[in-house]
């Protein structure tokens, strides 16, 4: 949890208070630090946060007054940026798969980068080749993450010359390629491996006379859930090094998500109720894995979760529990074989880390309706 910073218990009770529960408390001023992180760590290369893990105005206006850039890969997520006043020349569009209406809508926003990642993609810019810039975006398949972000997108890096000189040879504007090396990803090893391949594609590229100038690293970078991650200048030292070494004076661009959201929010929920089932206490909470423990479902994450009393230094014995959610749906449940305090209905409990794919992907089934985002600074 080194990248979060949970409130002070004191103001959780009265910001519960005054809102009721759950909440999910959102701290700007952690968002503009963790950009901060991420751009010292990669110098000259243009941040444009992925709106996807939390599509939130609040995210988006501090990040903009901190001169980051946008990714962008669904028309709501243009009108986010819209509404904002976002300038369309610092967002591009990321999704390799789209609609002829997808287009349409980016480029009357006035957005003109696109992705493609296979050659049925190629006939539906045709029609705009005049306006629009491509990036190719390749696959780099990787056991080690999180969500191989590859595993759904991307040529095959055997077939991609031969799809870069099909797209240019339809008139298409092809600016430099892209490529995903995985979400929360442990290791470095992987973008160092795919940027080397992209080095090479630039030059069979620059053989056939076609001028490459951008380079798109994707996002993945780790925050620290439940494990310890590699500090972030460290994690990113031997990326910016080949960057510097392989690709200079090339437009650079990174798609951070994760690691800008995921500790800027923390979850407060409070038990609703428990019970004693097989001789371990059951707790349930008011927000649960069909809310904001979704990413734990989709994201195939897992979050920090403390008593609040636990960190009023309040410690009472602790036995086996299980942490439920409030559906009616025996899968709604959070954690097995947890050791806990005798915990009292309406107490309340805390989740760090809890930016990052979890309110963005909640739902509001049996009616329970989406945690209440308060920003607290």
């Amino acid at each position: 949890m080194a990248d979060s910073v949970i409130p002070d218990p004191a103001r959780i009770r009265a910001l519960v208070a005054e809102h009721g529960a759950p909440l999910l408390l959102l701290s700007t001023q952690t968002v503009r630090q963790q950009y901060r992180k991420l751009a010292q760590a990669l110098p000259g290369v243009q941040l444009h946060y992925a709106l996807k893990p939390l599509p939130h105005p609040a995210v988006v206006k501090a990040l903009d007054e901190e001169g980051a850039r946008f990714d962008l890969a669904t028309n709501g997520e243009v009108d986010i940026v819209r509404q904002l006043g976002i300038a369309p020349e610092r967002c591009i569009q990321t999704h390799p798969i789209k609609r002829d209406s997808d287009i349409r809508y980016c480029l009357d926003y006035g957005t003109r980068t696109f992705i493609f990642d296979n050659p049925w993609e190629l006939p539906k810019f045709l029609p705009y080749k005049d306006q629009v810039e491509l990036l190719m975006r390749l696959s780099f398949r990787n056991k080690d993450a999180q969500c191989d972000l590859s595993a759904k997108f991307g040529v095959n890096p055997s077939e991609a010359h031969e799809l870069l000189r099909k797209a240019v040879g339809m008139g298409l504007k092809v600016r430099g390629l892209s490529f995903h090396a995985g979400s929360q990803l442990q290791n470095n090893f992987k973008y160092v491996e795919a940027i080397g391949f992209c080095r090479q594609l630039f030059n069979l590229a620059a053989l056939d006379g076609i001028a490459l100038d951008t380079l798109d690293i994707g996002g993945g970078y780790p925050v620290h859930y439940t494990e310890p991650v590699m500090p972030i200048h460290y994690y990113c030292h031997p990326i910016a090094a080949e960057l510097e070494r392989l690709f200079p004076g090339v437009r650079l661009i990174a798609e951070p998500g994760r690691f800008i959201s995921a500790p800027a929010m923390t979850l407060v929920a409070s038990v609703m109720g428990k019970s004693e089932r097989q001789g371990r206490m059951w707790y349930y909470l008011d927000d649960g894995l069909y809310g904001s423990y979704s990413g734990k479902l989709y994201d195939h994450c897992d979050y920090p979760f403390l008593p609040l009393a636990k960190l009023e230094g309040k410690h009472g014995a602790e036995r086996l529990s299980v942490v439920a959610g409030p559906t009616c749906d025996s899968i709604d449940v959070m954690y097995n074989d947890i050791m806990l305090p005798e915990m009292e209905c309406g107490e309340l409990v805390v989740s760090p880390m809890m930016g990052a794919y979890t309110w963005a992907s909640a739902t509001e089934f049996n009616f329970f309706p989406k945690t209440t985002i308060v920003v607290i600074d």
